[in-house]
């Protein structure tokens, strides 16, 4: 597939470009601007400037104003005299329309990319195994095919395998006068087919192995990413699943046998998840979220130390309810206890309070009070209140055994680790 995206070869230098909206004040827009940034560090770009603008709603010609446009354009010029601050890119807070793209590109001259473009990309990087790598090529295409006027070469034809989709296979298809548009149209379509199939095939074995696993709980770790759901899986399962302080670190889900004062249970660790998160990668990663759909206890793991740790959790919450498992017994675990910060107030500060002016033990109290000590606060980095958490799972997994398996004497199962 043609890449359009960042290259891993070199740093490039990127700008950011965001809205502030009716929706969107300019202190969450600041906010998914600084997260815009971690993606794009993530993906290996550097930010060097961010552009913001008020308007009603994202122009649908240009995203900004042409005022705007034109002072973004002004920029990449002046800095691109000298080659030392040469920047190629510019990377917008949101899903682009086609048209929008086009537009954009015609103007400034450089790199376009969104969100969602960004994203796909960390997703390439990050994909392992064949079954990820078959779920990102998939969602790659579903971004790709409505915008297939803007590519400025044609696609690389993919071979390998049985089925369209190849350079070789697409030749039989094409008809007298057919465009380079419509066989590309068509060569994304086979292509996109055969993924779906061998995605269903995928979904047939790990369905058989989820079957094949013994009759004991499936736990599963949710959260937004980067919030440490690898490092706590370490922790608990005394394994090395890849844990890095950069988004989406984790793309495929790791199935590991956890054992606590005799009691075995499956533990899983999942791809982390965000905001604006693309539905195609939603939809593509079926096979890796139905863990999350199967699991009988969800963990959901909160970074207690991130300003705006409130609206994750919503975040998480909403998309755990999308995927079908809303219902399900969960508990909430906030990490990064250490790394929370507390500005100290004075005394005549009549502010209303926020994150910042709250001790870690007021906002302890107050959230374990709303969920009736359904919640522990933890440092999986520092160990901290490891043993009090590994109490409390184990009493929630011993629950849902009982329940689930009532005549299972489980000290004596056993369990084929993946």
């Amino acid at each position: 597939m043609k890449e359009f995206v960042i290259s891993e070869a070199q740093t490039e230098k990127a700008v950011l470009v965001g809205l502030i909206t009716q929706t969107q004040n300019e202190r969450k827009t600041n906010e998914y601007l600084d997260e815009l940034a971690f993606l794009a560090e993530t993906a290996g770009a550097e930010v060097v400037k961010r552009f913001t603008q008020k308007l009603d709603t994202p122009n649908s010609v240009t995203y900004v104003g042409k005022g705007k446009l034109q002072e973004v354009k002004e920029y990449l010029e002046l800095q691109n005299e000298s080659e030392e601050t040469e920047i190629g890119m510019v990377i917008f807070d949101d899903e682009l329309s086609a048209k929008q793209i086009r537009n954009i590109e015609n103007e400034l001259k450089v790199k376009i990319l969104d969100r969602t473009s960004l994203i796909l990309d960390i997703f390439a990087m990050r994909a392992q195994t064949a079954n990820a790598k078959t779920q990102v090529e998939l969602a790659q295409y579903k971004y790709m095919l409505p915008r297939l006027q803007r590519l400025w070469t044609h696609l690389e034809r993919q071979g390998g395998g049985s089925g369209a989709g190849g350079g070789k296979g697409s030749v039989g298809l094409r008809g007298p006068g057919e465009t380079q548009l419509e066989m590309d149209r068509r060569i994304i379509l086979n292509r996109m087919a055969l993924l779906k199939q061998r995605l269903a095939e995928i979904d047939t074995q790990k369905s058989t192995q989820r079957k094949n696993r013994g009759r004991m709980i499936r736990v599963a770790l949710v959260g937004y990413t980067n919030v440490g759901k690898s490092t706590l899986m370490n922790l608990l399962a005394k394994s090395e699943v890849f844990a890095e302080n950069k988004l989406f670190a984790t793309l495929d889900t790791t199935v590991r046998k956890v054992i606590i004062e005799n009691l075995p249970f499956l533990l899983s660790d999942t791809v982390g998840f965000i905001r604006k998160l693309p539905t195609d990668l939603v939809d593509s990663f079926k096979s890796t979220l139905d863990e999350v759909r199967e699991a009988d206890l969800l963990v959901h793991v909160v970074d207690i130390s991130h300003p705006d740790f409130e609206e994750q959790i919503q975040v998480v919450e909403k998309t755990i309810a999308d995927l079908g498992a809303g219902g399900k017994p969960s508990m909430i675990v906030f990490n990064k206890v250490d790394a929370y910060t507390y500005v100290e107030k004075a005394e005549d500060d009549l502010t209303p309070k926020t994150k910042e002016n709250i001790t870690l033990e007021e906002l302890m109290h107050t959230w374990m009070a709303k969920l009736n000590d359904n919640c522990i606060f933890i440092s999986a980095r520092e160990k901290t209140n490891i043993d009090q958490f590994r109490e409390l799972l184990y009493k929630k997994v011993k629950e849902l055994h009982v329940q689930k398996y009532p005549y299972n004497d489980f000290l004596y199962q056993t369990y084929d680790e993946e």
